[in-house]
């Protein structure tokens, strides 16, 4: 079995593969104060919680927008598993091309959302991340990443606004009933949700307008996506395993050279 690890800078997010197949997902929030021996028992436990073996784990592969994680996170497979790991980094066999003025800038997760997107739906396509950013990238026809947006994450957005205001309370990131609200945190919670659905639309309709590409397919990901993807037309498909299939395609590419 194939085991999956995209480290996001709020989350590790885990999936175990039999074939194509996705067995079992799980979570631990990111820290880069880990050691080896703490990441390599909790990763192996988490695989035992799912009702699977380490024993059956043959290969590993990593996508990771944290470095002081890596080192850590590297030994504790080697140790635990006796695998070395893929890294999605420059060089790696991913089947898109990157076309921008740099692409050492961009994030390798969302090198993964992209091969995903393509592989899975064809282009041209735009992908939405709903992470600690929210990301929109765009894939031409001929699978090349044409230009990408970065903008604050819901979650961040949130925290921005409860950190630097004495008055506001921390909330549940939730959309709210109306977004003619009565009081406080209704008001923060439809500020925050409708404003990142109305982000959605114009940021997807201008990135059309600008390619040409209007008819792009739209694919999202990213946890607190569900809580967008019902209330807009823009999106055509919401899938929150994205960046593990991603992750499965780019290990597929590069078994041989492994």
């Amino acid at each position: 079995m194939l085991l999956v690890i995209d480290v996001g800078n709020t989350h590790i997010t885990h999936g175990v593969f039999e074939g194509e197949t996705l067995k079992g997902t799980f979570r631990m929030t990111t820290k880069v104060n880990r050691t080896s021996d703490e990441l390599g028992i909790t990763i192996r436990e988490m695989i035992l919680m799912q009702g699977l073996s380490s024993r059956e784990i043959k290969d590993v592969i990593i996508a990771s927008v944290v470095p002081d994680v890596m080192h850590s996170l590297g030994s504790a497979i080697i140790k635990y598993f006796g695998i070395k790991p893929i890294i999605v980094s420059a060089g790696i066999k991913t089947g898109i091309r990157i076309g921008i003025d740099n692409p050492k800038q961009i994030g390798p997760d969302r090198i993964v959302d992209a091969v995903a997107g393509f592989s899975l739906h064809g282009g041209p396509l735009i992908v939405v991340d709903y992470g600690t950013a929210t990301t929109y990238d765009l894939i031409g026809a001929d699978g090349t990443f044409e230009a990408g947006v970065t903008a604050p994450g819901i979650r961040t957005a949130g925290q921005a606004m409860w950190g630097e205001s004495a008055m506001l309370p921390s909330i549940e990131i939730t959309k709210p009933a109306s977004i003619l609200a009565k009081e406080t945190i209704s008001s923060m919670q439809a500020g925050l949700v409708y404003g990142q659905i109305g982000q959605t639309e114009y940021i997807i309709n201008k990135m059309k307008e600008e390619s040409g590409y209007y008819d792009a397919k739209v694919v999202a990901t990213g946890g607190l996506g569900s809580i967008i993807v019902g209330e807009t037309d823009s999106i055509d498909v919401y899938d929150s395993k994205l960046t593990l299939k991603g992750l499965r395609i780019i290990f597929e590419k590069n078994r041989k050279n492994k």
